[in-house]
């Protein structure tokens, strides 16, 4: 737990409490700088790189929040509906669209659309919580599959409890292990396609103050300036990597308890 809260720390500090110190950008050095008052150097523009830093992971960070939130916001009410149902036709009418969508490679899904629609960071958290939902989708209902099967819930239903009840208040508790585990795995994989995606210009403006972006955009000038890459590489790596041994740690914990 306290080497995943100290991974993620820094990363999640600088996205979220950095756009506050990040003071005025100052004048652009003519080329890529070392020293002269510039901490990390300059960037491919003359921009500073630690102010670079400072404002560029608060969007991928609440964008990929918020995509997770989505995600699990319409994959919940489905896949609980899905396993909880006798009705076998609404478990199809249900399910099967959503492993026509899952068949598309998600990010090649997001480049088409935003082909056609160039979306914003709003967009965007739109986009991948919408390639999220059929995987999530399958995972809940499949979590909740053998708590919905058990004699407790046919005798809830005998009480003439609410489906809410059964659903959430019974089956999606005696899920609830699993979905932590794969909201773990899945904040770091939406964290790679929103930071993937942002590398490719989707969501963001080509000089917009993003960690991915900078990584884009310096590449060229790795080993002139390999600073405006690699602190926002390892800055990704660090949300990613700190994310999932949070997560584990947690449910390592939960499990061991008698």
């Amino acid at each position: 737990m306290l080497l995943g809260l100290a991974v993620v720390a820094v990363p999640l500090l600088l996205a979220l409490l950095g756009p506050l110190f990040a003071g005025d950008p100052g004048p652009r050095a003519v080329s890529f700088t070392l020293g002269g008052g510039h901490w990390l150097g300059t960037d491919f523009v003359g921009r500073d790189v630690w102010q670079q830093v400072l404002q560029g992971g608060r969007t991928v960070v609440l964008t990929a929040l918020a995509a997770t939130a989505l995600a699990y916001l319409v994959a919940l009410p489905v896949g609980l509906a899905a396993a909880v149902s006798h009705a076998r036709w609404l478990e199809e009418l249900l399910m099967r669209p959503l492993d026509v969508l899952l068949a598309v490679p998600s990010l090649l899904l997001i480049l088409l659309v935003a082909s056609v629609f160039s979306p914003g960071a709003a967009g965007l958290a739109l986009l991948v919580a919408l390639v999220n939902v059929p995987d999530a989708a399958r995972i809940v209902r499949a979590a909740a599959a053998e708590a919905a099967a058990r004699p407790a819930v046919e005798a809830l239903r005998v009480q003439g409890e609410s489906w809410w009840r059964v659903a959430v208040g019974y089956v999606g508790r005696s899920a609830l292990r699993t979905l932590a585990a794969d909201a773990g795995v899945r904040l770091t994989g939406v964290l790679y396609l929103v930071s993937t995606a942002a590398f490719l210009g989707v969501g963001v403006a080509p000089d917009a103050a993003d960690w991915a972006v900078m990584v884009d955009r310096n590449r060229t000038g790795l080993f002139i300036q390999p600073w405006a890459v690699v602190v926002p590489a390892l800055l990704i790596v660090a949300l990613t990597t700190g994310t999932n041994l949070l997560f584990d740690a947690a449910l390592d914990k939960k499990g061991r308890r008698p």
